[in-house]
Formats: structure tokens, C-alpha cells, sequence
């Protein structure tokens, strides 16, 4: 049994490296990059469906400003460029209802998008603009990456299916791993609590390309469609656009994660955090900085930490020293106060049903 110095001893030999670290709570601003491709002959009613939007978004707040580019080299080639104050009041507008509406007039023109998101870290700017508000926003230093992209998807179940839905996601053949030659999956992770389910996942190269290629996978494909008759939003994977508005409604963003370089394996735990109502992103943001003083912090049991949030589905995804226990990154003597007024119950840990590597990954 690992007694806690040697817990604390495993956690002390990474302090010497530099933290691995993603965040959208920087403050920097943010710009979006969308590269569309528009179907032959629909560029008149994309360039429409656009303007008609850009007319709505303009009045979002945080929206700083948008641009529509097209290529002088392919007419179906399109970019849209958009500057935000910063990432989280994008990330609220971009994953809300507002948005899925907004957006629907435009996919019957579009073959395929590709979204790019990046925070500001240095600009050159003409001398009559306000250099000094803007060096404030810019980003101190880089932060340090391990080539790993994050990302989870969250659906409900009808109350009364749930030992069924865990059967069915407990038992399946996990899918060919590489996806290209510059992509491949890595890691997923399926929990349960309630009627809710989250599936993390872990993703070397395109994201976009490795979830197109699980979904294209036969072992999956037969998991989606035995649960499908339990889901709480129906969606038929046969219509592109059933499918299309159930897997944006589904995404559940990773908004902050932290590592030390070197990190063991740990054990690996997922709890839930309800949030008042309106306030997922306030309540992601404190445990993200919450997390990431504790994987600096010797004497605490987190060594790798991920915390998704849409809305007010808040969840946190934790690696522990092994040895630890289930528990211990639950508060012992209930949240402290910042943390409480912001939630709405107490966090729980959710079951884990599946925990899968790649060979290699």
C-alpha cells in the first residue's frame, strides 16, 4: 500500500519540469478562424446567410469583430475571421441554442468547416491605436502544450435506462486507433452518473478528423444505434442534420487542463459539479485555478486535471497519484466558501464504465 510520502515523493520528482497547461482564462483576446467550404453555385445564398447573421452577432457580448474572406484562388474556398474580448463569452455563444439556430441557414450551403480558435499572445499595432490596453490583454508568456487535444461528449438517457445505456457502453470494440498518418486516438473515458453520460476523449492531430473517423467506425456506429432508443434527444444518424444538431448539442469543451510534465499514470476519476443557474463558466473557472495550483503543489493527490463546461454542465476529469482513493479529491469538510456559492449541490463522483488506451499512444 503506497503510504503518503511516497505519494508525495512520486508527485516531487515532476516539480522540476514545466507544467503542461490549456486554458481559455487567460483574459487574452480571442481570434476564431472558420475555413468553409461552400458548395458550387450556392456562394450567393452563403454570402446571404452570412450577412443576416453577422447582423445578429454583432450584438453579442464580447463580439469584437468579424471578417468574410474569399479565396482569390478557389470562389469555394470562404474564411470568416472573428476577434472576441476573450474566449469564455465566445465559448457561451457558441455552444448555446442562440447559436445552433443562428447558424442552421448556412449549412445547406456548406460542404465542410474546419474552426480554429487561438488567444493573442503578441500583435503589431499602428501607433494611434491604444498600445498599452492592448499589451495588457496580451499573454505574458506561451503556455506549454504535449500535442494532445481534449474534448468530451455529454447526452441523457431516459430515467429508468440507465443500468441498460452502462451495459451497452461498458461492452464494446474499441475502433481502430490510427486515423491517418497525423492523427490518432489516444485515450477515451466513459462515465456515468444519473441519467447523464460524458465520453472524454484524447486525440493526437486533427480532432475533427479522428471524430468523423470514430463515427464512421462499424463497432461504434452498432453502439450508437442500440442506444439510441433510450436517449432523452432523439436523433436519427441516417439525416446529416439530426446528426449535425445532436453532436453540437452534445459537445461538452475542454476549457482548462493541467499536467506535469512526467506525470504518472494515476488513477483516473471524473466528478460532477451542479451549478447554480448561469453560473457554469464562473464555476469552471475556479476549479481550473484551483487545479492548477494542485498539480504544482507536492502535497496534493492531483496530477493531471481537465475541466469541461457547456452551459452549466460542469465536469472534471482527474488523474490521482495511485493509491489515493476514490475520494480524494472531493472536499473533506464540504466546498470552501467561493466554490459553495456557485454550486447547486454537492459534487459527485460519477461511474466509470469504460477506460481505454491506444496501444503506443
Amino acid at each position: 500500500m503506497t503510504t503518503t510520502t511516497e505519494k508525495v515523493s512520486q508527485k516531487s520528482t515532476l516539480q522540476a519540469s514545466k507544467r503542461v497547461s490549456q486554458s481559455v482564462f487567460d483574459g487574452s483576446r480571442l481570434r476564431v478562424i472558420l475555413l468553409v467550404d461552400v458548395y458550387d453555385g450556392a456562394q450567393q445564398q452563403f454570402l446571404e446567410a452570412y450577412e443576416e447573421m453577422g447582423k445578429q452577432v454583432s450584438s453579442v457580448p464580447g463580439h469584437v469583430s468579424d471578417q468574410l474572406c474569399q479565396s482569390i484562388e478557389n470562389p469555394s474556398q470562404w474564411l470568416i475571421t472573428s476577434e472576441w474580448e476573450s474566449a469564455p463569452p465566445f465559448l457561451a455563444w457558441v455552444n448555446s441554442e442562440e447559436h445552433v439556430r443562428m447558424v442552421q441557414p448556412m449549412h445547406s450551403c456548406i460542404r465542410d468547416t474546419r474552426s480554429l480558435r487561438f488567444h493573442i499572445v503578441r500583435e503589431t499595432r499602428t501607433q494611434h491605436l491604444d498600445a498599452a490596453d492592448a499589451q495588457r490583454r496580451l499573454q505574458t508568456a506561451p503556455r506549454i502544450g504535449d500535442g494532445v487535444i481534449r474534448h468530451a461528449l455529454t447526452f441523457t438517457v431516459k430515467p429508468g435506462s440507465e443500468k441498460k445505456v452502462a451495459e451497452i457502453l461498458a461492452n464494446y470494440d474499441s475502433p481502430q486507433a490510427q486515423v491517418d498518418e497525423a492523427t490518432r486516438l489516444c485515450r477515451t473515458s466513459l462515465f456515468m452518473h444519473g441519467n447523464r453520460v460524458v465520453r472524454a476523449v484524447e486525440v493526437r492531430g486533427d480532432l475533427l478528423a479522428a471524430l468523423r473517423h470514430v463515427a464512421s467506425q462499424p463497432e461504434v456506429r452498432a453502439v450508437e444505434e442500440a442506444i439510441n432508443p433510450y436517449l432523452e434527444q432523439d436523433r436519427d444518424l441516417d439525416d446529416q442534420e439530426s446528426a449535425r444538431v445532436f453532436f453540437t448539442r452534445a459537445a461538452l469543451p475542454a476549457v482548462q487542463h493541467a499536467t506535469a510534465d512526467g506525470a504518472p499514470e494515476g488513477e483516473r476519476h471524473m466528478l460532477s459539479y451542479p451549478a447554480r443557474p448561469g453560473s457554469g463558466m464562473q464555476l469552471a473557472e475556479l476549479l481550473a485555478h484551483q487545479d492548477e495550483r494542485a498539480v504544482d503543489d507536492p502535497a496534493d493527490p492531483v496530477v493531471r486535471s481537465t475541466i469541461f463546461q457547456r452551459d452549466d454542465v460542469v465536469v472534471r476529469l482527474i488523474d490521482l497519484v495511485p493509491g489515493s482513493g476514490p475520494d480524494a479529491a472531493l472536499p473533506k469538510a464540504g466546498p470552501a466558501a467561493p466554490l459553495k456559492a456557485l454550486l447547486g449541490g454537492d459534487p459527485v463522483r460519477m461511474q466509470l464504465l469504460t477506460d481505454r488506451r491506444s496501444p503506443d499512444a
